[in-house]
């Protein structure tokens, strides 16, 4: 958090006035002689003198005690503060605005309550773990302000850092596809050919065999249809069996029509040979007979009556007064002279229609080069975990080895080499955002675990002080 900020003001002002307050009691109480000239303090903040001869045992003395170890507990509750983001006492931002400037108020109350003094080893003790406390507190405040800066101008494109692993990964992988692709491919097995059909079973189109469900008696639609198409031999059985039916369907209706009666005396009756029928309907054996024979039924059945053909209006006759109107001739179109042909389209530029430019012939000593190069020092620069021990690490050393190795392969290649000298360049800059990144969050686990130990060891001090002094 930068406390350049306008928010922190507020903060500092409190600092200050907090800290000219502490110091005049402790002067008033201690030091009178010392007090700045005009200055008194009125007699209810005088304390009694007592027979501790110590500061830190006076009630003053404890009083600036108790507040800093109240100013420990809420500083060692932020951490907590910002593990529960739920929490409506206040925003994370605040909490840690009141952190940093409650810890600095801690530097003159400790002074005071310790008189200035060091004390004994458990005094002693709480003085240097505070000071490790406070000075790894104020390096990663000034860190804050510095390494963004920092990250600014020397990084062109962050990176999440949590995602760099895998962009590492990526890199590493990348870089072995490109050396698999100027190894020569390995040769393709032959794919083996379909088995020939065996003599011993012939094929169903021949039509040899018979499907199982046409042997035997034909009892069901689908397998007369199946045996009807699939099946050669079976063919004229169907048929004649169909035809079976057929009349024997037929045969009903003929009897209910029954023969032509007598009570129609004009009508002729002309015997007709019988003919084996196989259309069911009556309709379809009435159609069924040639053209122009007399039907041998004296009626025909009702439905299957031809509909009367429609009334035709007689041709109505003209006047004979009027005359018939001369049909106009149309008038020839005067004869248009032929459009000339539309003009072939220009064949376009050879810019524009020209094909692409092929590819370059490849060249086996670059490819040789390039596999060489991958193998011994781009592949494990990319793959080791801390790049900055390689030589590839230093940017004016990978700048010189790339350069070279651009002498050293043909012109189409090096286009490879400077998207293998991208890769190395992005790696570089990975490893320096860890760099950062750590250097940034290092102190954390410092300050943190001595604060802890500094929290403890304070409330056993005061625990100590009070009910065995």
């Amino acid at each position: 958090m930068r406390i350049t900020n306008w928010k922190h003001f507020p903060w500092f002002l409190f600092v200050v006035l907090a800290t000219v307050a502490a110091g005049l009691l402790y002067l008033g109480n201690f030091y009178s002689e010392r007090m700045p000239a005009g200055i008194q303090l009125p007699p209810s903040l005088i304390q009694t003198p007592t027979e501790h001869h110590t500061v830190g045992g006076t009630p003053l003395g404890l009083a600036f005690g108790a507040i800093s170890l109240g100013i420990f507990v809420f500083a060692a509750l932020l951490s907590l503060r910002k593990k529960v983001p739920l929490w409506r006492i206040g925003n994370v931002q605040r909490w840690l605005r009141a952190h940093i400037w409650l810890t600095f108020l801690t530097i003159p109350l400790i002074l005071f309550h310790s008189g200035f003094r060091l004390g004994g080893p458990m005094t002693t003790l709480l003085m240097v773990l505070y000071a490790i406390v406070m000075v790894s507190g104020i390096y990663g405040l000034i860190l804050q302000h510095v390494m963004p800066r920092l990250m600014k101008e020397r990084l062109p494109a962050e990176t999440v850092f949590e995602q760099i692993p895998h962009i590492r990964a990526q890199l590493c992988l990348a870089a072995e596809k490109m050396r698999d692709s100027f190894k020569p491919a390995p040769p393709k097995k032959t794919e083996a050919s379909p088995p020939s059909p065996s003599p011993a079973k012939p094929s169903a189109a021949a039509g040899s065999g018979v499907m199982a469900s046409t042997k035997g008696e034909l009892s069901t639609p689908v397998a007369r249809a199946k045996s009807a198409t699939g099946s050669p031999i079976t063919a004229a059985p169907v048929v004649e069996a169909a035809t079976i039916e057929a009349a024997a369907a037929a045969k009903p209706e003929d009897a209910k029509n029954g023969p032509a009666t007598s009570s129609a005396p004009k009508a002729s009756v002309i015997p007709v040979t019988a003919k084996a029928e196989t259309i069911g309907t009556p309709t379809a054996r009435v159609q069924s007979e040639p053209p122009g024979a007399p039907v041998a039924r004296v009626e025909v059945p009702p439905g299957d009556q031809s509909a009367p053909s429609p009334p035709v209006a007689p041709p109505a006759t003209a006047p004979a007064t009027e005359k018939p109107t001369a049909v106009a001739t149309p008038t020839p179109a005067p004869p248009t002279s032929p459009k000339p042909a539309a003009a072939a389209p220009k064949p376009a530029p050879a810019k524009t229609a020209a094909a692409a430019k092929p590819a370059s012939p490849a060249d086996p000593a670059s490819e040789e080069a390039l596999v060489e190069f991958i193998d011994r020092q781009i592949i494990p620069y990319l793959r080791a975990r801390r790049g900055e021990r390689f030589r590839l690490g230093n940017a004016r050393f990978s700048d010189d080895t790339f350069r070279f190795v651009k002498l050293r392969v043909a012109e189409g290649y090096r286009s490879r080499v400077e998207e293998i000298q991208a890769w190395c360049d992005e790696r570089r800059m990975l490893d320096l955002q860890t760099r950062l990144h750590h250097w940034l969050h290092a102190w954390l686990f410092i300050h943190v675990p001595f604060s802890f130990l500094l929290l403890m060891l304070t409330i056993w001090h005061a625990y100590v002080t009070l009910f065995y002094y």
